[in-house]
């Protein structure tokens, strides 16, 4: 099986292109904006044309799309989320019409959550910043397309490797600049809210699985931790992992947060229909993905 995997050199595809790699006759292509990419593509500047020509030279039987913006203005996550999936879907009919495609869509095109619920694929999407908005437009455009296609809507991925852009892997490095001095201060933004966190290995073998799924899938799959975490406790379990020994002031003037969720206060997936889809559950618990953060382990 010829696999495509593109934004292989990002924080989940990285992560995506190792677990496919170990699947039993496979063979990982990897395509994107990176010098590294065999196949070279910019879903936000690519011509449909040009990129059915790259389709036909890959040949792949499943394409597993892992690239996104998940910064910058509405412009560029615009182009990249939502613009790339409906270029690349253009793209398949005319030249890889039988292959199946995994898009990784995000658990911010439902938007703001009920207390205390968990979210299905039917629920309503309201999104609240133009992130899930882009996102929500290329999950339309993947399951519109008449394709073997399904999205896969990630919760929100921590474990080895994060990066900067997302809160864990922000956390972490503000932590490894404080090291232990007792005079460190860390200020933070309004904590208050509640994530559904899956490790990105989880992620991984989600996709894996749905790379072989024999058959049609779901449209819509949601794949997440299953249950709400208080982002304050996820900060103090890295605190603990840190020894950090300085003073954490929460909700200070210029402290680092996250805009494109500061809208959510909850977030929770129900992750049942990939239970039922594909056989998948996480297997990591959040302790092994922050542990795997901190330390390094798991990265690709």
């Amino acid at each position: 099986m010829r696999i495509l995997v593109l934004g292989h050199t990002g924080y989940l595809g990285t992560h995506v292109a190792e677990r496919l790699r170990a699947l039993p006759g496979t063979q990982v292509l990897g395509g994107g904006r990176s010098p590294a990419a065999g196949f070279p593509v910019d879903l936000a500047a690519v011509r449909p044309e040009q990129l059915a020509k790259t389709l036909a030279t890959a040949a792949p039987d499943t394409v597993v799309n892992c690239a996104g913006a998940t910064g910058g203005d509405a412009v560029t996550l615009a182009e990249v989320n939502a613009r790339g999936p409906a270029v690349l879907c253009a793209a398949l009919r005319s030249a890889a019409p039988a292959a199946r495609l995994v898009h990784l869509g995000s658990a911010a095109e439902y938007g703001p959550g009920a207390v205390d619920s968990r979210v299905t694929e039917s629920a309503a999407t309201s999104p609240a910043g133009p992130y899930g908005a882009t996102k929500l437009a290329g999950t339309a455009a993947v399951t519109a397309s008449g394709l073997d296609a399904v999205v896969l809507r990630v919760g929100n991925p921590v474990g080895p490797g994060a990066p900067a852009s997302g809160l864990p892997g922000r956390i972490a490095g503000l932590l490894r600049a404080a090291g232990t001095d007792p005079e460190a201060v860390l200020r933070l933004g309004d904590l208050s809210a509640f994530r559904d966190f899956v490790d990105v290995r989880d992620v991984a073998g989600a996709v894996a699985l749905a790379v072989t799924a024999p058959g049609p899938l779901p449209p819509i799959l949601n794949i997440g931790g299953g249950r709400a975490v208080p982002v304050r406790e996820l900060v103090r379990r890295l605190v603990r992992l840190a020894g950090f020994a300085g003073r954490i002031e929460e909700n200070a003037a210029g402290a680092a947060g996250s805009a494109r969720s500061a809208e959510v206060s909850w977030q929770c997936s129900d992750i049942g229909a990939a239970a039922r889809a594909l056989g998948w559950r996480p297997v990591h618990s959040l302790d092994d993905a922050l542990a795997a953060l901190w330390g390094g382990e798991g990265t690709p």
